[in-house]
């Protein structure tokens, strides 16, 4: 166990360190479209659609947030399903309808390899929409070839990287021959959720009333949190 806390935090610090200015930067562009009435969208397949879930009505996070959620890519459905899905290079095409962006939106896909079509094709439909597209993946994978017919990867097409530093394979220790101790999530988790709190940030300077969800644990927190959600129920499902 000491093994994996070590290295995580080693993880950890390389990221808050290295990611500062990107961090900064996006920071920026997703406050001023949020502040113009756009909503933040989160796509990701398998476990990185966990991460879409994670910023989705939280406790602590903004409220304009929407996971974009096409089952079949959702590890709920079956594992190897999901994997298959978004290895497919049809799925995203054939699902197209469920998706929607309006103009002053954000996409963040999730991706740790940034090398499979169905990511790929979500960060082409956002560049098409004319959304603001940010990855959060590791470009320690950036030299495995991409599965997309375009041969283009994640990192090519988005507008800004967020980058993991999550090493090729996820595991962060090693045994036998075998990586363990994945830190995909963990870190993907902590870099989003630093993105939010500084747009959070952002917002607040500009504003006294913050969209930003109250713990439904509170007893202050119903009306507060209706009052929230009514702004944005034509855009996100919230039932």
């Amino acid at each position: 166990m000491q093994s994996y806390w070590k290295e995580i935090n080693i993880l950890l610090k390389q990221v808050a360190e290295q990611e500062k200015e990107n961090i900064e930067n996006a920071s920026k562009l997703i406050a001023n479209r949020i502040k113009k009435g756009g909503i933040l969208q989160l796509f990701g397949c398998g476990h990185s659609h966990l991460l879409a879930q994670e910023a989705y009505y939280r406790a602590g996070g903004l409220v304009p947030v929407a996971p974009i959620t096409l089952e079949p890519l959702m590890l709920h459905t079956g594992a190897l399903t999901s994997s298959q899905n978004e290895k497919d290079s049809t799925f995203v095409g054939q699902n197209k309808d469920q998706i929607s962006f309006e103009p002053n939106d954000i996409l963040i896909v999730i991706s740790t390899s940034g090398r499979n079509p169905a990511p790929i094709d979500i960060a082409f439909l956002g560049k098409e929409a004319g959304v603001l597209v940010i990855s959060l993946q590791s470009l320690l994978y950036s030299d495995q070839e991409g599965r997309h017919a375009s041969g283009k990867r994640l990192e090519e097409v988005v507008d800004i990287v967020l980058n993991t530093h999550v090493p090729v394979g996820d595991g962060l220790l090693s045994n036998k021959g075998l990586q363990y101790g994945p830190a995909s999530t963990v870190v993907g988790a902590t870099l989003l959720n630093a993105l939010i709190c500084q747009v959070i940030e952002k917002i607040s300077t500009e504003t006294e009333e913050l969209p930003v969800f109250k713990s439904a644990n509170l007893s202050d927190s119903q009306l507060h949190n209706e009052v929230m959600m009514k702004k944005y129920k034509d855009r996100i499902d919230f039932n």
